[in-house]
């Protein structure tokens, strides 16, 4: 079972209650751009096997949106951060380049807070 911990509440919440909310950090498209950029929206995502970036809900619990990083192959987490963040942690992508390798991870866990932006 997929265990997430939202990084807005500290929950630790299995995959009953949260909804999933597709890939993250897409490129969103409005009115004023062209019918294949909105096509490629809509319908044009990345599947991979391995790591990959996902938009949850805690919709049992808080409400709020946030983001994980997990191995969509071997379900590991890498870990959680708020939707509200452009990118993830210089952190959070040094652990999912290593695979979680050596770093003492809590699978689920919420990712150390990003750095702080100049």
């Amino acid at each position: 079972m997929l265990i997430l911990t939202c990084p807005h509440c500290g929950v630790a919440a299995d995959e009953t209650e949260l909804s999933p909310g597709g890939e993250a950090h897409l490129k969103r498209h409005g009115p004023e751009s062209s019918d294949d950029d909105f096509l490629g929206y809509l319908f044009h995502r990345e599947n991979p096997k391995g790591p990959h970036y996902e938009r949850w809900r805690h919709s049992y619990g808080c409400g709020k949106w946030f983001l994980a990083a997990r191995d969509t192959a071997t379900m590991q987490v890498f870990g959680t951060y708020p939707a509200s963040l452009a990118e993830p942690s210089d952190s959070l992508r040094e652990l999912i380049s290593t695979g979680g390798a050596g770093r003492g991870f809590e699978p689920g866990a919420p990712t150390p807070a990003p750095e702080a932006t100049q």
